[in-house]
């Protein structure tokens, strides 16, 4: 066997009683596969799938340890419950049967609901809100802090019953037992030692179980410690714990997204590993070979990731074998993973799937589906965008067919091409070089610059996949405004010199509006108007997203939000702006407008001659109706599985 590109990371580690079989650890997330509180069908599917992909230590995360710590929908687990414990060991059997070691987290929100209903009151060591909550919690007295350690107790015994490894202690994202540690939130300053009454409980449960804790590692102005009140934490900490797990962030910023391109704790590795005998894992943002190497580099024994392993659970395989090309990239997109709707879905993951699904449903429209015709395995996908990409390479991976892709424009990607140039956009790029990378690979047949056309050219092939895209449409385009795609694929050269920029949005609230205001900032335009029908600008991108797209928007310009109006007309004098409440209008004096216009599936071949050349005819993705990149991805696999499945059965026996 070849040595590992990354002999650090491949490297075995003792860590307490338990020998892991590398460095690469699955941090605390959860599968989503759970209803009232417990586990359910699917849930240890998910875990042993993820632990067959490689990772060594696998953290269980979303496990709550006390009734006012749980929202009402019942999508996280209740591990105060004693019934959970059957359903659990399922889980942990799937986890160790592909040789991990299991470790179930555990926390108690505290304060924080996550936005969530409960049908408890919020508690915390004082009566201190939350930037995040409207109200103030209940503040827990003395005589209560008995319950919160029995709580921590009573779960730990359950897990360890249900046969996992070890616990894991939530002490970081401004939860309850951070809340504790910070004086911000805790004016007794009895935060350590109710942390050490919780792990001496933990330890009188068994003496072989492992026992690691999270911390964030950088302030903030509510609850998280500052780097000297954790720099004098950790040596009182260390003792008592078999590792340190150290992350970034409190709720609503833990999750960073693509905007954050390099993991945020590498920075502190320098500080921290002086103050840590125990095992150190470096957490959040991890999601290639590189930065792996570099967290070992800076002194860090363990790479933790979440959102990189649910985009591709073999990612460890992959790297410690020296296949990284291979990794299908997580974009941090912060998307369908964090949703949990309805259950841990990934948006560049077709694998993932809810219950009973063996991918993520998609139904790519059938135009022609006429097997007995197919008597070879000549594939057309028409149209480069995330939908044909996906459906080329899967078609390719399958090995039934010949493909070939043909891409009008220059380059591979379509609309997700244009989404990676907007500022801090770039992770779809990662998405795009995965991609290109798979289809030289398997050797498909790419045509850039090239129209496919019915006819003669596409009567040669047994099936043709139509991935067109779409195209931006609105009124406005006529009367002078530019279209948000247009301005993002010119970038800052195409608001180079405007004083004043009108966005006119679409009222969705999604990505090309919040793109073409970061535009502007970056061409450093002084002054920036949002028109939208909607009631709030960035309405509808994630929360975690949205949090860290109004800090970058701070202090940048005079950005005014006009909610509840639409743009109707442009002239001299500037953009005729309606009013939804009052019925009037004004004029914004505006030098530029971009517009988000209605998406429109774009002019497609004449699929009525198309129909009749070839015997299987699929449209896919935007072309459809557009919608996000997840259905693209999604309607590109499942073409690939139909067209592949039907191509096999016609196949003279051994072709494939």
């Amino acid at each position: 066997m070849a040595a590992s590109p990354l002999p650090l990371a491949a490297a075995p580690l003792v860590i307490g009683s338990s020998t892991l079989r590398n460095r690469l650890v699955a941090t605390a997330h959860a599968s989503g596969f759970v209803r009232d509180g417990l586990p359910v069908g699917g849930d240890a599917e998910y875990w042993g799938r993820l632990a067959a992909g490689g990772a060594a230590l696998l953290v269980c995360g979303g496990t709550t340890v006390a009734p006012e710590s749980a929202p009402r929908q019942g999508n996280i687990l209740q591990l105060h419950r004693p019934e959970a414990v059957g359903p659990l060991r399922k889980r942990v059997e799937a986890m160790h049967a592909e040789g991990a070691v299991a470790v179930c987290q555990l926390v108690h929100l505290g304060r924080e609901t996550l936005g969530a209903q409960s049908y408890y009151a919020p508690v915390a060591p004082a009566a201190v809100r939350s930037p995040r909550e409207p109200t103030a919690p209940r503040a827990l007295p003395g005589s209560e802090i008995d319950e919160v350690v029995e709580a921590f107790r009573v779960s730990s015994a359950h897990a360890l019953e249900a046969g996992f490894d070890g616990i894991e202690l939530h002490a970081a994202h401004a939860y309850l037992l951070e809340q504790f540690l910070s004086p911000r939130t805790n004016p007794r300053g009895d935060g350590l030692e109710v942390l050490e009454r919780v792990i001496a409980a933990i330890r009188g449960l068994s003496a072989d179980a492992l026992l690691g804790i999270r911390l964030s590692v950088d302030a903030s102005e509510d609850v998280a410690l500052t780097p000297d009140e954790l720099a004098a934490l950790l040596p009182e900490v260390d003792p008592l714990v078999d590792y340190v797990n150290v992350t970034v962030g409190v709720r609503t910023t833990y999750v960073r997204d693509m905007a954050t391109e390099r993991p945020p704790v590498l920075d502190d590795l320098a500080r921290l590993r002086p103050l840590v005998t125990r095992p150190l894992v470096a957490s959040h943002a991890f999601r290639t070979a590189a930065s792996i190497g570099d967290a070992l580099a800076a002194g860090a024994d363990l790479v933790g990731m979440a959102r990189a392993l649910i985009a591709d659970p073999d990612l460890p395989h992959k790297v410690l074998n020296g296949r990284a090309p291979e990794v299908r990239p997580c974009v941090a997109c912060n998307e369908d993973c964090r949703t949990f709707d309805p259950v841990l879905l990934c948006v560049v993951n077709p694998d993932l799937a809810p219950p009973g699904e063996p991918r993520r449903p998609a139904a790519p429209l059938v135009r022609a589906w006429d097997p007995a015709r197919a008597t070879g395995g000549r594939v057309a996908v028409v149209g480069a965008g995330p939908a044909g990409l996906e459906c080329a390479l899967s078609l390719a991976h399958a090995g039934v067919a010949d493909v070939v892709l043909f891409e009008a424009a220059d380059r591979l990607g379509g609309q997700l091409t244009t989404a990676a140039l907007a500022p801090h956009r770039t992770g779809w790029a990662a998405l795009l070089g995965f991609y290109e990378r798979g289809l030289s690979a398997a050797s498909v047949d790419v045509r850039l610059g090239q129209t496919a056309e019915p006819g003669a050219e596409l009567e040669r092939f047994d099936a043709v996949v139509l991935a067109t895209g779409a195209e931006e449409a609105s009124p406005l385009l006529e009367a002078g405004a530019m279209a948000s795609s247009v301005a993002l694929a010119r970038g800052v050269p195409s608001l180079a010199g405007a004083t004043h920029v009108l966005v006119a949005d679409d009222g969705f609230g999604w990505w090309p509006g919040c793109d073409v205001v970061e535009l502007a900032v970056a061409a450093g335009v002084p002054r920036i108007t949002c028109v939208t029908p909607g009631t709030a600008f960035a309405g509808a991108i994630p929360p975690e997203s949205r949090v860290q797209l109004l800090e970058r928007l701070s202090g940048t310009c005079e950005l005014e939000i006009k909610p509840l109006c639409t743009a109707t007309g442009i002239s001299s004098g500037g953009v005729t702006v309606a009013h939804r409440t009052s019925g009037g209008t004004t004029t914004v004096p505006a030098d530029r407008v971009v517009v988000v216009g209605e998406r429109r599936p774009r002019g497609a071949l004449d699929c009525a001659a198309l129909d009749c050349a070839a015997p299987l005819v699929l449209t896919v993705g935007d072309a459809v109706v557009p919608r996000r990149v997840a259905h693209a991805i999604a309607e590109g696999r499942e073409a690939a599985v139909r067209i592949a499945t039907a191509v096999r059965h016609r196949m003279p026996h051994g072709r494939a």
